[in-house]
């Protein structure tokens, strides 16, 4: 991921482009500059609006970047302690489908790297945070952190610096060409607009929302009524700093001045976390005084008046309020007394958003899907938490983190999905169908994280729960999952049997899904690794089909995967590779890093079949670097290992011991991204050695004959179905 320093060259990290014009703070750049030379942790402290943010990200961007590069976390709408860690992990792009705690994957992303994070809006975290930076700080040489907020960190060797309002040249300088964008002209020096920026104490935030008002009245309009909302609406308490008051008043100034339908509107907006798109808005906040087909216009009119920012995204147009103008408006809403309405308004449309979104998984939507999940996953947290922390949100909260399976599995979040499904079967014991759906989701997710035991318990209660009650639906779940266990078990007739039954089950219900793919898929393996690829071959095109007649694509990468290792059983390494390709292609599309690096590590075999035993070799090696992210390698299953086997066997009698582990060195070194682009755009070469039929079966017979690694212990990984 690269931003664009201000003079245009590239910076490798994901720091937000400027929207608009960076005016004045030309003393505070070089200050911050130079406490950022001196010191390793600097904190930007000052009051909401002051411009904190804008003057890091200056800042960041306008240094010579660290090799690893400048990334920026906004912690605005992390709302639990707990995820600090995981708003890191996300940043920097890290994929983890071990048991590990986040804390270890930053640890171990970060280890002999040089680069520089920005925690943006940590006041609301600072423990949380202090926790994090001193143990990253102590743990990373490499490492700077450039932290923003309202607060210092109050940790050792941290450097504070303290933001201050702009001075009254630059405050005016602001003030006229934020007014330009309004389309609005000032004088060249026109006193009412010096009297409104000293009388707004140069707070940018409030010089912003003051040149919105343009529009409809003059500067010396705005400064008398100024003069009225600063007596009416003195804020803070008597030992608060005057710009902190002055902030305030300038906020509830702007809220005064909106009509009771923006106020209305500005107060109901508040409930989101992050951005919110206009059907959200449409449906969360009307009722009460303010009809769903008027939201757009009141909308429109807080946009104008910059109460609300308008981002376009992968996903389409979105909104967001500054943090400081929706906690404004969430103490309007607590004041209405409408605050439990509209937030169980929120939840009930996230729940309803992620049961639409389980549904359009299995469909040609799916990488829409995936994206939209991705944009709503704030707002979604905060309608887990809602659910699990209201007395009767229990079954809704189960329902909500069962149908959001597809996010944990899918696109590689299985780390934060146990975390929601532990905590929604933890509250009221029973068998509705809600709890049993979270419990072979929470079964299926302990499973590809190699923790067996938790794994067989949840699975196993809910098969029970599900047999006393009837319910042939989490049955035939809950068997196909024990099934996918026994499978990178290696008990392959276990595995067999119960994929077969789970498949029938499927059947006699009429359930049709991802999920009922990828059980065929994980058949297809089974009979594979009893040596039947022709069997496998024909489930896997099965597969293939009805995923091109539903538009799927996540179960079809898997059955692509599973098609290419019969392939190259069979000696045809130039259908495995075009077949991995297009797996591997659509696995990194999805962030699915076990479906990645399954393809990685089969390509390898299939290059060094090739005859090029030095690439293979660099291949193998960014496998294995990827694996300590899914868990533990292959799964500790000899079927599994039994390719890699052959393949260090092949390379090292063509080139030798020492050469070969030269190039796994080498590809150890390459990044995620970059060995993915490597495998994708690696051409084919000229002439190759034919892969010997029976090759992997003999592989598996002689590894047979040790003692399986599969580990019951908290490691592990995805299914290859």
């Amino acid at each position: 991921m690269r931003s664009h320093q201000p003079d245009g060259t590239e910076v490798n990290g994901n720091l937000p482009l400027e929207l608009d014009g960076f005016v004045g703070r030309r003393a505070e750049l070089t200050g911050l500059a130079r406490a950022l030379d001196a010191s390793r942790l600097v904190t930007v402290t000052g009051p909401g609006g002051i411009g904190k943010s804008r003057l890091a990200a200056r800042v960041a961007a306008g240094r010579c970047a660290p090799p690893d590069g400048v990334w920026h976390v906004g912690l605005a709408a992390v709302r639990d302690p707990e995820f600090v860690d995981y708003a890191v992990v996300e940043t920097l792009g890290l994929t983890d489908h071990t048991t590990r705690l986040p804390h270890e994957t930053l640890l171990a992303h970060l280890a002999g790297r040089r680069l520089l994070l920005v925690l943006d809006g940590f006041e609301h975290l600072v423990d949380a945070c202090a926790a994090l930076v001193v143990d990253l700080l102590g743990q990373v040489p490499g490492l700077a952190v450039l932290a923003v907020g309202r607060r210092p960190l109050a940790v050792a060797g941290e450097q504070v610096f303290a933001l201050g309002p702009l001075s009254e040249d630059e405050a005016v300088e602001l003030f006229r060409e934020r007014a330009g964008r309004h389309g609005a002209t000032t004088a060249g020096d026109d006193p009412h607009v010096r009297e409104l920026c000293r009388r707004l104490d140069g707070i940018p935030l409030a010089i912003e929302l003051a040149a919105g008002r343009l529009g409809a009245l003059s500067p010396g309009q705005l400064l008398e009524r100024l003069d009225d909302r600063f007596r009416l609406l003195t804020g803070g308490g008597r030992d608060a700093l005057p710009r902190h008051r002055t902030l305030r008043t300038a906020i509830g100034w702007s809220h005064e001045l909106c009509t009771p339908e923006e106020r209305l509107l500005w107060s109901r907006l508040a409930v989101f976390a992050g951005q919110f798109d206009l059907e959200a808005a449409e449906y969360v906040c009307s009722g009460d005084g303010l009809h769903s087909d008027d939201v757009l216009d009141v909308l429109t009119a807080l946009l104008a008046q910059s109460v609300v920012a308008r981002e376009e995204t992968a996903t389409g147009v979105r909104y967001r309020m500054l943090d400081t103008v929706r906690a404004y408006g969430v103490e309007w809403l607590e004041a209405t007394g409408d605050a439990v309405r509209l937030r169980r308004r929120h939840r009930d449309w996230y729940v309803g958003l992620a049961t639409w979104c389980e549904l359009e998984w299995f469909s040609p939507r799916q990488k829409e899907v995936a994206a939209r999940i991705e944009a709503e996953l704030p707002n979604l947290r905060c309608a887990l938490e809602h659910c699990l922390t209201e007395p009767d949100g229990a079954e809704l909260g189960r329902h909500l983190a069962g149908s959001l399976w597809f996010c944990w599995v899918g696109c590689g979040r299985l780390s934060e999905g146990r975390h929601w499904l532990e905590r929604s079967v933890e509250l009221e014991p029973g068998h509705e169908p809600t709890r049993l759906k979270a419990l072979w989701v929470l079964g299926h997710v302990a499973i590809l994280q190699g923790d067996t035991l938790p794994a067989l318990a949840a699975l196993q209660e809910c098969r029970e729960e599900a047999q006393r009650s009837a319910n042939r639906t989490a049955v035939a779940y809950a068997e196909h999952r024990t099934g996918c266990l026994a499978l990178i078990s290696d008990d392959m007739p276990r595995a067999e049997r119960l994929l077969r039954s789970s498949l029938a089950r499927y059947q006699e219900i009429g359930e049709l899904n991802s999920n009922v793919l990828m059980a065929q898929v994980e058949l297809a393996m089974a009979r594979t690794f009893l040596g039947d690829p022709a069997d496998a071959v024909r489930l896997c095109e099965d597969v293939r089909q009805v995923c091109e007649d539903h538009g799927e694509r996540w179960a079809r990468s898997y059955a692509l995967y599973v098609l290419a290792y019969a392939a190259w059983s069979e000696g045809d390494a130039a259908r495995a590779r075009e077949l991995l390709t297009d797996c591997l292609a659509c696995a990194h599309a999805f962030h699915d890093l076990l479906g990645s690096v399954l393809s990685i590590e089969l390509l390898a075999l299939v290059t060094v079949t090739e005859g090029d035993p030095a690439e293979a070799a660099v291949l193998q090696g960014a496998a294995a670097s990827l694996w300590p992210s899914v868990g533990l390698p292959l799964f500790g299953s000899a079927h599994y290992h039994a390719p890699r086997e052959l393949r260090g066997a092949t390379a090292r009698e063509r080139m030798g011991d020492e050469r070969d582990e030269e190039c796994v060195r080498q590809g150890r070194a390459l990044g995620q991204d970059a060995a993915v682009s490597r495998a994708l755009d690696r051409a084919r070469p000229l002439g190759g050695l034919p892969a010997p039929r029976g090759a992997v079966r003999h592989a598996r017979v002689t590894l047979d004959m040790q003692q399986p690694a599969a580990s019951p212990t908290r490691k592990g990984g995805e299914t290859a179905g």
